[in-house]
């Protein structure tokens, strides 16, 4: 089922949105080479706590971190560790906050110093791919019009989109209906509602889409060994521009 939420639903989810856009801003100021990816685990719990929120991920399906922290070939899901992150090494962070019983969910990466130029593309034709997407999270549209504007200009790119992981409904739940592949056919899937509220979460490889689990359970990684990018807000659908709600203003 897809819930519709009201005015005063939407404001409730906003707080758990604006603790996760804070965080996605101060990850970019203070992820640098030479920290571990558990030390950015360890700011990101306090700084959650702080703000009056709770750890999303936490004990979701046993996941033992509150973020996750994935490096150059890793797609998604990484655990926080003794990992030193490097010169050259690009680092996706997504992190879901809870608050007044609503879920907010987001993700960004973040390039380490100087990358090479083909990964320096990679970052931002995924995070141009988010925004595509976003577009096309209007009243009236279908859930496969954000699928296809995402996958077609990774394509175009030459880079592949991820399709064993989506992006998803948000809300009350963590995850909820409809499910939000990165490609697919225009025009098909659930039409988008006002009051829909949407992670729409693209992951792009430099190489093939295939990925793999590790034996953690967790980090997938991709199949080839080539690096990936993950971009994602949570987002408003509207009867006009679509809204931003883990975005700050």
């Amino acid at each position: 089922m897809i819930y519709l939420k009201s005015p005063e639903e939407i404001e409730k989810m906003s707080r758990a949105c604006r603790v996760v856009a804070e965080l996605l801003e101060s990850f970019k100021k203070m992820v640098e080479i030479g920290m571990t990816t558990k030390e950015i685990e360890n700011y990101a719990d306090e700084r959650i706590r702080a703000l009056g929120g709770i750890a999303a991920f936490k004990g979701y399906r046993d996941y033992p971190a509150s973020i996750c922290v994935s490096v150059n070939e890793e797609v998604v899901h990484g655990i926080p560790s003794s990992r030193k992150l490097a010169e050259g090494d690009i680092v996706s962070i997504d992190l879901g906050v809870y608050m007044d019983g609503f879920y907010g969910d987001a993700a960004v990466t973040l390039k380490m110093g100087k990358v090479d130029n083909a990964t320096e593309n990679l970052v931002r034709v995924t995070e141009d791919a988010l925004y595509l997407g976003i577009e096309n999270a209007v009243e009236g549209r279908r859930v496969s019009d954000i699928s296809h504007a995402i996958q077609k200009h990774v394509e175009d790119n030459g880079f592949s989109v991820v399709k064993l992981f989506v992006g998803h409904g948000i809300g009350r739940s963590l995850h909820e209906e409809p499910q939000i592949p990165n490609y697919g056919t225009p025009g098909q899937g659930p039409r988008l509602k006002r009051g829909m509220t949407l992670a729409i979460e693209p992951m792009v490889n430099a190489g093939t889409y295939d990925v793999k689990i590790l034996k953690d359970g967790w980090t997938a990684v991709t199949a080839d060994g080539k690096n990936s990018a993950h971009f994602e807000h949570t987002v408003l659908v509207t009867e006009n521009k679509p809204k931003i709600l883990t975005k700050c203003s």
